[in-house]
């Protein structure tokens, strides 16, 4: 039982005990940052796994040599990807569903139609800026199918968004992660990453929608 309890420590924590995990599992911790990275981006009820951390994380285990950083990129980006399309496709497999139900509190068509509005001219924006936000990327894909963004203008957003997402995280950590200054504020640094790589979608985005007002 002890067992079990530190095997589910140890998943949920996984960006602080990724030595661990290398010693205990070897190649195949490949397998398990994947399916980690696909649960975080792609299932909706899994918005607390470590995402930005983790690839953090891996990077700076690469850079000692126990991990391949292009593999890890490579992988976790078809990870990424796969994710967001599966949580695009839950909600919009599920959306009209719930829309169609009238013991819905304030959810009807009028609101179906003005998120499919906004995603179809906002959509791309809000799917890069998502993709930095932890949380908040669990669910924008979920919306997004909801509101029936048109799936090939989704796809095209959300491949762009991982590649830089995981490449960001994964070659910072590979360069930078052993510097001892940065693994002893290694939660400064990840959030600190996280504010500088939204700065530009979030001013291109707010200088969009001012150009339309």
């Amino acid at each position: 039982m002890e067992y079990l309890k530190d095997l589910i420590e140890i998943f949920f924590h996984i960006d602080k005990h990724l030595g661990t995990v290398i010693q205990m599992f070897g190649i195949w911790t490949y397998l398990i940052l994947f399916v980690t990275i696909f649960s975080e981006t792609g299932l909706v009820v899994t918005p607390f796994l470590p995402g930005d951390s983790l690839l953090f994380a891996a990077g700076s285990i690469a850079a000692l040599g126990s991990l391949n950083p292009h593999s890890l990129f490579l992988l976790l980006t078809v990870a990424a990807v796969a994710g967001n399309m599966v949580n695009y496709t839950i909600g919009k497999f599920i959306g009209p569903k719930i829309f169609a139900r009238e013991d819905v509190r304030f959810l009807n068509k009028k609101y179906l139609d003005q998120a499919h509005a906004f995603y179809e001219k906002h959509g791309g924006k809000a799917v890069i800026i998502a993709r930095f936000a932890p949380i908040i990327r669990t669910f924008v894909p979920f919306v997004a199918g909801i509101a029936k963004m048109t799936y090939l203008r989704y796809s095209i957003y959300n491949i762009v968004s991982s590649v830089a997402w995981v490449a960001l995280f994964i070659y910072a950590g590979y360069y930078f992660g052993t510097i001892p200054v940065v693994q002893k504020h290694f939660s400064l640094v990840i959030m600190a990453i996280i504010v500088i790589s939204l700065v530009p979608a979030v001013w291109g985005y707010l200088k969009a929608r001012k150009g339309t007002n």
